[in-house]
């Protein structure tokens, strides 16, 4: 297994977890009283504090800004100095609900320690994936609630401390909520409710896709490092992303997972690397298809692609004994069959409600915690790279049985050399 991840000093990932989850058992675990807002006296404000501060996490402040009264952001925490101050440019706009004075502002690797230490009661980590297993760990053992992009791992030793994590969070009485947010969705929660009620009868089949074309590029300066330079690339570094199958596809293996109410047993993936192969593209794949079986038998159908110049397809359908549902974000969420349906609803944003359902769980004195569900579904993609790299069947009982664990030795700026491309049966993918 190679090695491989993000954000820390000089340290390495697996230090870092190994001793935080030691001081998580020995204390944490033996305090859960309930915090249900961690507000200052007499208060139900949100003190909003931010950890990456890139195109998604300035995206979520405007969303945790808009969701709810009573919000303000007053700490933000990301490794470069030029990304922190042209977010906070951007976000000048929205007036005086950011407060966030020149001393909570906090750069470097041990900017999201900062953040978490603040007075901040609600976190929002939005730095590159790798790094979410430690931040998680970090805020919930602070106590903060928090909102957290997808996905939450790259390997398995990174899922299981998000596990720990939310049980931990769960004991405390602490609300976490992820960023899939299709489960926000009012069309695609009366979809699914319809589904488990029994609409199309018994699951045979799911299908899910996101394909689409390319992403951006940033072009490499004379000044960085390889470290700073795939930490400005970071989609296509897996120790950072996780590969485009974890980063985005993870959305609608998710929605399988909900309909399916579990996760699936085994996978069999193929993938590759045919039309995004100049080096500054790392070495993710550019294209998978996988299967899915899930306990019962029933299997999905998987395939995810980012290739330039493709047409684009992000949507699930479900096969049932008695007719079909089809959800397309944004465009068509309907059940076909002899109970058909079709949504006819109103819209809302997504984005912005999975931040007001969770402040409206908080302030309720009842958050709820989603950690484990958006666990589960990163597993599920985790495992169906790692079964296109590796070119072999992959059951989650047999990936959960290692430590893979993807992080580099040190997080520090200077060399680091792009892992090969994987080659299925070669030994050269990450396990």
């Amino acid at each position: 297994m190679s090695s491989h991840d993000d954000t820390l000093g000089g340290s390495s990932r697996r230090d870092f977890l190994r001793t935080t989850t030691a001081a998580v058992v020995g204390g944490t675990l033996a305090s859960t009283v309930n915090i249900p807002g961690a507000f200052a006296a007499g208060s139900d404000e949100i003190r909003v504090g931010v950890i990456g501060c890139g195109g998604r996490g300035t995206g979520a402040i405007g969303n945790v800004l808009a969701s709810a009264p009573g919000v303000r952001l007053v700490a933000v925490g990301d490794l470069f100095p030029d990304r922190l101050a042209e977010s906070l440019k951007n976000l000048a706009k929205l007036g005086d609900k950011v407060a966030v004075p020149k001393e909570q502002q906090f750069t470097g690797w041990d900017a999201y320690q900062k953040v978490i230490a603040s007075d901040v009661n609600y976190v929002i980590l939005a730095s590159p994936p790798g790094f979410r297993p430690a931040h998680l760990q970090a805020a919930i053992a602070a106590g903060k609630h928090v909102f957290t992009e997808k996905p939450v791992a790259v390997d398995a030793a990174g899922y299981k401390t998000v596990v720990a994590a939310a049980e931990v969070a769960t004991q405390k009485g602490l609300g976490v909520a992820a960023g899939t947010q299709r489960r926000h969705h009012a069309a695609y929660r009366e979809a699914m409710k319809r589904l488990h009620e029994g609409a199309i009868g018994d699951i045979v089949a799911i299908r899910a896709y996101w394909n689409q074309g390319g992403l951006w590029n940033k072009p490499r300066e004379a000044s960085w490092s390889d470290m700073e330079f795939q930490l400005r690339n970071w989609l296509y570094y897996t120790w950072l992303s996780g590969d485009h199958i974890v980063e985005q596809h993870v959305h609608n293996l998710d929605v399988g997972n909900w309909g399916m109410n579990g996760i699936p047993a085994r996978v069999f993936g193929v993938g590759g690397r045919q039309a995004r192969t100049a080096p500054e593209y790392g070495h993710i794949f550019d294209h998978f298809g996988l299967e899915y079986e899930y306990p019962n038998g029933v299997r999905m159908q998987s395939m995810c692609r980012q290739i330039p110049g493709t047409p684009g397809l992000v949507a699930e359908a479900f096969v049932g004994t008695k007719g079909t549902m089809d959800t397309q974000d944004g465009r068509r969420y309907e059940i076909s069959g002899p109970n058909a349906w079709k949504w006819s609803g109103e819209f809302t944003d997504p984005y912005q409600q999975e931040h007001t359902n969770l402040i409206e769980s908080i302030r309720a004195g009842k958050p709820f915690n989603e950690l484990k569900q958006v666990a589960d579904s990163t597993l599920t993609a985790i495992c169906g790279r790692e079964s296109a790299y590796t070119g072999k069947v992959v059951t989650f009982e047999q990936y959960l049985a290692t430590d893979h664990n993807i992080s580099p030795a040190k997080l520090e700026f200077g060399p680091m050399p792009t892992p090969p491309v994987a080659v299925p049966g070669s030994g050269t993918g990450t396990m």
